[in-house]
């Protein structure tokens, strides 16, 4: 049954993904990207990464995704005039293609005698709000710290630019 999940949960982030890439109107490739965070997060959770599916669907699909809907009425994108040439689209295709092919060419690579790819075994709390809490306020403190004071710099850096403009304007 898992893999079963694993195939419905893959098939659909490469066709919504192929969508996003391939469609004309931004606002349904805007929506094809919620759908692709969607599916991902449904494969964190078949990896038991409970917290991380639902860090992947508020943060990702929530939040950033409600901030490039917003950039894109605002901005009031129109789609393309005209349709696709034939040129256009087969090099889409071989791009595709040749991306493809390096990723299973670099897969082979890592792996060259045809057995599935091992990563050692992971503890029962794999992906739980307590690991990952663990870790990051243990082992990887000091990132964290780095990356909240850079956050808030530059918060602090957006507001400052922000009243400048509306001083200017008066």
């Amino acid at each position: 049954m898992q893999l079963l999940m694993f195939y419905i949960f893959g098939f659909g982030a490469v066709v919504s993904a192929l969508l996003m890439v391939t469609n004309k109107r931004p606002v349904r490739a805007a929506m094809s990207l919620v759908a692709t965070m969607s599916f991902l997060a449904g494969l964190y959770v078949l990896l038991d990464a409970h917290l991380i599916a639902a860090l992947q669907l508020i943060v990702y699909a929530g939040a950033i995704m409600v901030l490039f809907l917003f950039v894109i009425m605002l901005l009031n994108i129109e789609e393309k005039e005209g349709l696709l040439g034939v040129n256009t689209i087969l090099l889409q295709f071989l791009g595709m293609l040749v991306v493809g092919m390096l990723f299973v060419t670099m897969v082979s690579l890592f792996k060259g005698d045809g057995a599935p790819l091992t990563f050692g075994a992971v503890g029962d709390d794999f992906g739980t709000t307590k690991a990952v809490g663990m870790m990051l306020f243990t082992e990887y403190l000091l990132p964290f710290e780095i990356a909240s004071v850079l956050l808030l710099a530059a918060i602090v850096g957006a507001v400052i630019l922000a009243k400048r403009r509306i001083d200017d304007s008066e």
